[in-house]
């Protein structure tokens, strides 16, 4: 099957709610509520479990896309590395894109996969 690279800083670059950030600020919190998931418009952020980072997202980018799949708390807390420009995303708009939008849910099924074998091939 050919690999298909979705631009979702492209896709989402006009996004309803873009949240700014500057450096340093929390994005979302360990153990917080996940209502949406954000999609990496323009910057760099840091994702920690407890003190140890384990992800760097940059644009392009998903994060906190489990908590929003799942309706569990975030798993990990991120904080803004640089100034950011993240595209918000609630459930209905993601059920909207996994419907409307070809690929879309594959995509984001191969980035939960790399991140669980990123993750497998650390310990």
């Amino acid at each position: 099957m050919p690999s298909v690279l979705l631009r979702l800083d492209k896709l989402f670059s006009e996004a309803k709610v873009i949240d700014h950030f500057e450096a340093g600020d929390t994005v979302f919190a360990e153990g917080s509520a996940g209502n949406f998931m954000y999609v990496v418009v323009e910057g760099t952020i840091d994702i920690f479990v407890g003190e140890k980072l384990i992800d760097i997202s940059s644009t392009g980018d998903l994060l906190g896309e489990m908590a929003l799949i799942d309706s569990q708390n975030r798993s990990a807390t991120a904080i803004a590395r640089t100034e950011a420009r993240l595209a918000r995303v609630d459930e209905n708009e993601f059920l909207s894109m996994v419907v409307d939008t070809p690929f879309f849910a594959l995509h984001v099924m191969r980035v939960l996969v790399q991140r669980m074998r990123r993750q497998s091939s650390r310990t």
